[in-house]
This record gives C-alpha cells, sequence and structure tokens, in this order.
C-alpha cells in the first residue's frame, strides 16, 4: 500500500484566554491519531493556529491598556507552551492574524463576490452611542420579550429557552459600558448559504462525518438555512473587507481559512510541501478536521460552501468530539475542577491524562468525565500495574544474570504471534479513532503477557539456579510482548515510548516493529519507567485550581454591570434574610502582610479580630488575591471586613482561615476599608 499524504487540522483556541484540559480533549485525540499514522509510514501535516479576531479581543486588549497584536502575541506564547507540555506536536503553530490569512480571505471572499453568492442590504442593529460600536448580542442584556426574566443576553432565554432578536430585548443595556443602546441601520454582507442546501445535504451523508453529527445537521438543513452575515462595523479587529472601507470580515468566516494560511507558511517554510496538492478542488490527498461538537455548523455548512464555490478542496472527514466534565459536573471553579493545562503541569505527568482520555474516547460527538478519582485508579492499574510492571519484572533478571542480554531462545511463539497478530486490528481501531476499544484490547494483551510471567514464576526458578538458561528465556519473551505493547501504546504515550526506546537500546519503534522479535540484543539496566499517580498530588491540583480561579475571577467580566439602566441591578439571585444571617462579617486590623512564595496574585494576611473573653488577641491567617493592588508594607495596620465563618480552605500553600471582602472592575482591586473608628472583632451588621 502506497503512502497515505494527509494534512490535519486542530480547531483552532481563542486568543482570549488560557488552554484547559477541557480543551485539550480535541488536541490530544488529534495528536494521538497524526502519531499513529506517522507510525504507519503515512505522511502527515498537523498545523493548527490561534484566532485572533473578533470584538472580545479588541475590548480586552483595551482592558489591559495594551495592544490587540501585543495580546494575542502573548497568548500565543501561553498556548504554544501548555500545547509542548503535553505532548501535542503541530508542525506549525499559526495565527489567524497574518499575511497569509489575509490574502487568502480577500481571495475566498472575491471568488464568492464574483460567483454571486454574496448579498448586501441594510440591517438595523442595536449601537452602543457611548462606545460608539454595534454591539454583538453577547455584549447585550435586558428583560427577556417573552417571559420578561431579567439579565438575558441578546439571543436567547436563560429562563424560558426562547430565542430571539436582540432588538426585542426590553430595556437593553451594553454589558461594555452599561449604556442603553440605540436602534441604528448599517449594511452588512451576507454569504447565499440556502443555495448550498442540496449539496450539503449530500455531502454531508457522504461520510466526512458519523451519522449521530450528520443526523444532527439534518435537523437544520430541514428547517431551512438562512444567509450567514459574514460582515462587521468598525471597531472591530480583525480583515478589512476590500473594497468596503469601515467593514470587517466576521471572524468566523476568515477563522477557517486560518488553516490554508497555517499550512501555506509550513509550505513557505518547508519546500517539500506544496500547497495545492493539499488544497485545490481534486487534490488526490487527505483533509482532516478535528473539533469540538459546538462549532459544527461553521465546518459542516458554511465551510463547505465556501471551499465548494472558490474552488479548494472540502474536508475528507471532520472528527467531533464532545465536552469534558469532571467528576461528573460541569467544570467548576469553585470546585476546583476548571484545570488550566499550565496548572495540571506543575502537579502531575502529561501522559496520565493523555492516557485516561484515549481510554474514554471513540469516534463519536459523546461527552467524556474525567472522574478523579477513576482517573489515578485506571492509570495506575493499567499504565503502571500492567505495563511498567510487565518490564520490571523480566528485566532485573536479563540485567543481573545475563549481563543484560536476552538471548535467542525465546518461549510460546504462539503467544508472541498472538500479540503481533493482534497490530491489524488495533491500527483499525485507531484509524477509526475508535481509541478506547483499542486501549480495551491492548489491555488485554497485557494481562495476558502478565498471567504468562506470574504462571512461569523465573523468579522461583532463579532462587535454584540464577543462570538457568529457562529465566532468560521467559523473562526475554516478557521483555518482547512489553514491547509489541509499547508499540501499539506509542502514539498515545511517546515520552514513555522514547524512554523505553533508550532502555532497550533501540531505534525509534514503528507499527511494523511489532511483527519483529528481539534476540542476542543486550539492553540498558532498568529504570523507573512510569510512577503511580499520588492521590496527594492530585489534590494539590485541585487546590490549585481553586486559588488561581478563584483570585482571577476579577479580571473576566466585560464591563461593570451595576450601571443597568432598567433600575435593576444584574446581581445573582434573591436570597432568603436567613441565609445572609448566617455569614458572620467582621471588622478585622491586618498586622502582618507577606508576600507567598511560588504565587502570582496571593499575599499571606494575618489578620487581628480583636481580643477573646480572656484578653487574647484572636488571629487568622487568610491568603488572598490581592498581590497585583497591595505591596505588603501598604497593608499592615489597614482595616477590612472579612467572612470570619468561612470554613476553613486547605491551600497548596497552607491553610487559609477566612476570606476578605474586595471590590475589582476587572483591572483593579480596592479592599473594604470600615468607617474610621470601627474597632477590631465588631460584627458587620
Amino acid at each position: 500500500m502506497s503512502n497515505r499524504k494527509i494534512l490535519v487540522t486542530n480547531a483552532l483556541p481563542f486568543a482570549n484566554g488560557p488552554i484547559h484540559v477541557g480543551h485539550l480533549l480535541g488536541y490530544v485525540q488529534a495528536d494521538i491519531w497524526v502519531r499513529f499514522q506517522r507510525m504507519r509510514g503515512n505522511e502527515v501535516a498537523y498545523v493548527c493556529a490561534d484566532d485572533t479576531h473578533g470584538t472580545a479581543i479588541m475590548l480586552r486588549a483595551e482592558k489591559e491598556g495594551i495592544t490587540p497584536e501585543e495580546l494575542i502575541n502573548r497568548v500565543n506564547g501561553e498556548h504554544r507552551r501548555d500545547f509542548a507540555g503535553f505532548h501535542v506536536d503541530f508542525d506549525i503553530y499559526y495565527t489567524t492574524h497574518s499575511d497569509e490569512n489575509r490574502e487568502l480571505a480577500n481571495l475566498i471572499y472575491s471568488r464568492l463576490r464574483d460567483a454571486d453568492k454574496i448579498a448586501e442590504r441594510s440591517i438595523t442593529q442595536l449601537y452602543d452611542p457611548e462606545k460608539e460600536m454595534f454591539l454583538a448580542d453577547r455584549f447585550i442584556k435586558g428583560e427577556c420579550p417573552k417571559c420578561g426574566a431579567a439579565d438575558q443576553y441578546g439571543d436567547n432565554c436563560e429562563s424560558c429557552s426562547s430565542t430571539y432578536d436582540a432588538t426585542d430585548l426590553k430595556n437593553p443595556y451594553s454589558t461594555i459600558s452599561g449604556a442603553t443602546p440605540v436602534k441604528k441601520e448599517s449594511t452588512h454582507f451576507f454569504f447565499k448559504l440556502p443555495e448550498f442546501t442540496d449539496m450539503l445535504k449530500e455531502w454531508t451523508r457522504s461520510g466526512v462525518l458519523v451519522p449521530q453529527v450528520a443526523n444532527k445537521l439534518a435537523e437544520w438543513l430541514d428547517a431551512g438555512l438562512q444567509e450567514w452575515d459574514i460582515s462587521r462595523d468598525a471597531p472591530y479587529f480583525g480583515f478589512e473587507i476590500p473594497g468596503a472601507p469601515e467593514k470587517y470580515f466576521y471572524v468566523w468566516l476568515d477563522a477557517p481559512i486560518g488553516y490554508m494560511a497555517s499550512f501555506k507558511k509550513l509550505c513557505d517554510t518547508h519546500g517539500e510541501l506544496n500547497f495545492d496538492d493539499f488544497w485545490s478542488a481534486n487534490a488526490p490527498t487527505e483533509l482532516y478536521h478535528f473539533i469540538g461538537k459546538d462549532i459544527i455548523n461553521f465546518h459542516a455548512l458554511f465551510w463547505p460552501a465556501m471551499l465548494e464555490t472558490a474552488g479548494f478542496k472540502k474536508p475528507d472527514l471532520i472528527s467531533v468530539n464532545g465536552f469534558l466534565t469532571v467528576n461528573g459536573q460541569k467544570m467548576s471553579k469553585s470546585r476546583g475542577t476548571f484545570i488550566m493545562a499550565e496548572t495540571y503541569l506543575q502537579h502531575l505527568n502529561p501522559e496520565y491524562l493523555r492516557y485516561y482520555f484515549a481510554a474514554k474516547l471513540g469516534n463519536t460527538p459523546e461527552d467524556l468525565d474525567l472522574n478523579l478519582d477513576d482517573f489515578v485508579q485506571r492509570v495506575n492499574s493499567d499504565m503502571v500495574g500492567k505495563v511498567v510492571n510487565l518490564a520490571s519484572r523480566s528485566a532485573g533478571f536479563i540485567s543481573k544474570n545475563f549481563g543484560g542480554n536476552l538471548g535467542d531462545n525465546l518461549e510460546v511463539p504462539e503467544l508472541l504471534k498472538e500479540f503481533s497478530d493482534a497490530g491489524e486490528e488495533i491500527a483499525e481501531l485507531y484509524e477509526a479513532r475508535e481509541f478506547s476499544k483499542a486501549i480495551r484490547l491492548i489491555m488485554s494483551l497485557a494481562d495476558k503477557a502478565n498471567q504468562y510471567i506470574a504462571d512461569k514464576e523465573p523468579w522461583v526458578i532463579a532462587k535454584e539456579n540464577p543462570e538457568d538458561p529457562q529465566v532468560q528465556s521467559i523473562c526475554a519473551t516478557g521483555i518482547n510482548l512489553f514491547r509489541v505493547l509499547v508499540v501499539y501504546l506509542k502514539p498515545i504515550l511517546p515520552e514513555l515510548a522514547s524512554k523505553v526506546e533508550s532502555f532497550l537500546k533501540i531505534e525509534p519503534l514503528s507499527w511494523q516493529d511489532a511483527q519483529q522479535v528481539l534476540t542476542n540484543h543486550t539492553i540498558d539496566k532498568f529504570k523507573p519507567l512510569m510512577t503511580r499517580v499520588e492521590t496527594d498530588k492530585v489534590e494539590q491540583m485541585v487546590e490549585a485550581s481553586k486559588e488561581s480561579l478563584m483570585t482571577s475571577e476579577t479580571e473576566t467580566p466585560a464591563a461593570p454591570e451595576s450601571n443597568s439602566p432598567t433600575g435593576k441591578d444584574p446581581v445573582s439571585p434573591e436570597i432568603e434574610f436567613p441565609d445572609f444571617a448566617k455569614v458572620d462579617l467582621r471588622i478585622v486590623k491586618i498586622i502582618n502582610a507577606e508576600h507567598v512564595e511560588g504565587a502570582d496574585k496571593l499575599l499571606k494576611l494575618t489578620l487581628s479580630l480583636g481580643p477573646d473573653d480572656e484578653g487574647n488577641d484572636i488571629q487568622r491567617t487568610v491568603f488572598s488575591g490581592i498581590k497585583s493592588a497591595y505591596n505588603p508594607e501598604q497593608l499592615v495596620g489597614m482595616h477590612t471586613v472579612m467572612v470570619a465563618n468561612l470554613k476553613p480552605r486547605k491551600m497548596k500553600f497552607g491553610l487559609s482561615d477566612g476570606m476578605i471582602l474586595a471590590s475589582g472592575d476587572g483591572s483593579k482591586v480596592f479592599l473594604l476599608e470600615p468607617h474610621e473608628g470601627a474597632a477590631p472583632g465588631t460584627r458587620v451588621t
């Protein structure tokens, strides 16, 4: 079979924040598939980039007092670091804010326009008179026009699930400035998507998507497609539309073109790749997209229709993954299960997570649960207990008694043949992205290998005669079985495979190596290849996630939300007075403040609540995320307010016994200070 030439892309992460473990699911899935294809001898180009355009990028940069270019460059470096930390090995990780992307976006737009697939008409939108900008739905809140629920976004109601136009909201306000928006007309450009309905109905059923995804798309196709608004008005961070001053391409037009632009940059860097070989309409190569299920419509409706019109190749397959839950629930900041990639890497081996994801991933967009107890048990049982343990049980005898040489007399050749024969079935499962099924088959082989060693009991034979040739034969067989298992696991565990290659003193393993055996070969002395997952490390990761997210929450709102023109502040749901009465707020004096080694945002505060009944000073230690606003010496002697009856929380830096109150708008933090004369220990009422 001739080698295949494949281009693989991953969904482009938005350059507005860090990578978390939920994001990693799709990237790990694609990376495993790419590594498998390369082990099979196929040629694969693997590209990705940051999605860098849009209003949200512009507003965040403005809030931080930097340019959008400075923001996206910084985030790009952070994303590269996190992906590399999890062994996600792109051939290029680029940006959609590039000359290549601008040129290709202009080219595709011109071809759509020349083919009469672009409509132009005036629309009415809500406009923020203070910020002097049109507002996307997510930057508008108001009362639902159907049920009257307050503080609903501009496209749907979370209370009654109704959908509507933002202009239908009652008492709307801008979440950016708090101003009351006004209706204003503007000319927009639309892609005539309904004209592609028949093509898309056929294409989505051609095998490019699994049936579950095709069925979902059929619902939209049968309901009738709408023309797609591909323009946005200034101010906007993106590419200006040719011939249309102050009009910009909507981010979702140039984002998928970023796949092409990233590959073009790769081609320009590596002369052996040719852009047209992969993107021309009839290119014989293969194009695979790996995406999350929340962006199916862009990739399986808008994107293929654009490519069809512009004369480029449509995807051969779109692999869609589901969302990640942790411990059976949506990732939570308060529970510490909203885990950033960087936080995970500070505590745990990235291959633990790669293996766990693979052990649960199929080729359908089902959600995947990261159960932390199961995570510990499965990695320790499978990877350490079954795979690595097989090598450690066998290698010691070979090194100690036979000079590290495996000899040429292997036992049970039928078991070795069973292992090598399983290669094609496992390969088919990898090809189909049925990783969990592949793992089950690999682990069943690992069980058989360990059972073989247990039945043969080389330690018993060695006790009688350490140099008995049977001991060498049994253990050499165990090493060969282990080697085949590592071949099959290498796409998932590249770092482990590299260590094994060094231990066995062999060249990098290919898929075909599962058909070979090592005889008359000298191996190195065994060293631990993977340690067990420690429960306390998992707990520390969760606690660190609570700390890092708790102290950064003031950075995320788009604008202060206390300026509602309706007279109703958009706060949390109402509580009864007895609930509030449970909160014991006390005046405290800060008697010491110091930096916390290893913490970016925390200060350690020692607080005085005044004297107890015997005159002894009551003191509490609290960790607070106010480092960006205060130096420790500023705080000593200040009075503030604390929640005195909050259950102490164990953090990786120590026990935080309470919480002080502060206010922030995303750029500044202010401690709450009582009126002069309030004494420590006084209850706030």
